[in-house]
C-alpha cells in the first residue's frame, strides 16, 4: 500500500484509490485537523442523492454492490496497522496533521445504503481493538440520514455510539425545494426531521452543511431563516438532542454538471451565518 501512495497527502485531494485499495483510502481532512481513514462501500459510485456539490464523478443513482467483508477487513486492519504503528504519517502526512483523528464511513455514496453496514461497524469495533487504536480516535459516519428508518441502520447507528461514535447529518438547506435543488432528494422536513431525532437517539450527532454560490447568487434570506428556524423547532423537539453545526463551504471541485455555477462563499458569509446560529445556544464549527 506505501508504495501506491508516493505523494504527501492535502487537504484538496480525497481520491478514493490514493491507497491502492478498494475500501479504505486515507485523507488529510481540513475539518478534522488531523488524518481521516475512509471506508468507501459505494465503490461502484452509486447514491440515492445527487448534490450538486459532489465530487464523485460518472456519480448514479442507486445502491452499492455486496460489500467483501473479508477484503475490508484485511485492509482496514493493514492500513490501520500502518497508521498507529508504522511510518505512514511521517511518509505521507504534513508535518502539522501527523494525527489520526478519526476512521470515518463516507465514500462514493450514501454508505448507510449498504445491505451490510451494521456488520460493517462490528467490523470496525473490532479491527479497532485488534490494532489498539487510540480510544480518542473517532469513528464518524457521514450521512444524508435519509435511511434512518430501517432496522439494520439503527442497530449500527447504535453500535457506532460505543465507538467514541458520531453521526455528521447532511442538511444544506432546510425547505423541500431546497433541498430538491441541492441534493435532488424529495422528501419533507418533518421526515428530515424524524430521521434526524432517529439519529441523534442513538448516538452523538452534528448536523452538517455545505453553503456555496449558485450562479453567483448566496442562498436566500428566506432560505437562511428557514434554515434558523428548523433548528429552533429541533431545539424545542424532546426527542432531538444536537452537539452542533458543522458549516462548511467548497474546498474541491465539483463533478456533477452544475459544477461550473458553484463558487466559494467567502469566509466571512459563513462566520455571519454561523453567529446566527450560535444565536440559538448551538456549538458552530466552521471550515471554509
Amino acid at each position: 500500500m506505501s508504495e501506491a501512495l508516493s505523494n504527501r497527502l492535502t487537504v484538496t485531494d480525497h481520491s478514493r484509490a490514493s491507497a491502492g485499495l478498494r475500501y479504505i483510502y486515507p485523507v488529510v481532512s481540513r475539518r478534522a485537523g488531523g488524518v481521516s481513514v475512509g471506508i468507501n462501500l459505494n465503490t461502484n459510485n452509486a447514491c440515492n442523492w445527487r448534490c450538486i456539490y459532489c465530487q464523485v464523478p460518472d456519480l448514479i443513482k442507486g445502491a452499492p454492490p455486496p460489500v467483501d467483508m473479508e477484503q475490508l477487513q484485511r485492509e482496514l486492519i493493514g492500513f490501520l496497522n500502518e497508521v498507529v504503528h508504522g511510518d505512514f504519517l511521517a511518509t505521507h502526512v504534513p508535518a502539522e496533521a501527523r494525527r489520526l483523528n478519526d476512521i470515518a464511513l463516507s465514500g462514493n455514496g450514501e454508505p448507510t445504503s449498504a445491505k451490510e453496514f451494521d456488520q460493517v461497524i462490528d467490523l470496525i469495533g473490532a479491527a479497532r481493538e485488534l490494532v489498539n487504536v487510540p480510544e480518542q480516535v473517532k469513528t464518524v459516519l457521514i450521512t444524508n440520514g435519509s435511511l434512518m428508518p430501517r432496522v439494520n441502520v439503527q442497530r449500527g447507528v447504535k453500535q457506532l455510539a460505543g465507538l467514541n461514535g458520531e453521526v455528521w447529518f447532511k442538511m444544506d438547506r432546510a425547505t423541500e425545494a431546497g433541498m430538491r435543488l441541492i441534493n435532488s432528494a424529495r422528501t419533507s422536513m418533518s421526515r428530515v426531521r424524524a430521521n434526524l431525532a432517529a439519529a441523534s437517539r442513538l448516538c452523538p450527532t452534528w448536523i452538517q452543511t455545505c453553503l456555496f454560490a449558485l450562479d453567483g447568487q448566496s442562498p436566500t434570506e428566506a432560505e437562511y431563516q428557514s434554515y434558523v428556524d428548523f433548528l429552533r423547532e429541533c431545539l424545542r423537539d424532546h426527542r432531538i438532542e444536537l452537539r452542533g453545526v458543522l458549516l462548511y463551504g467548497l474546498a474541491r471541485q465539483s463533478f456533477q454538471p452544475e459544477a461550473s455555477r458553484l463558487t466559494p462563499l467567502p469566509r466571512e458569509a459563513l462566520d455571519a451565518f454561523a453567529q446566527r446560529i450560535r444565536a440559538l445556544g448551538l456549538e458552530v464549527k466552521v471550515t471554509p
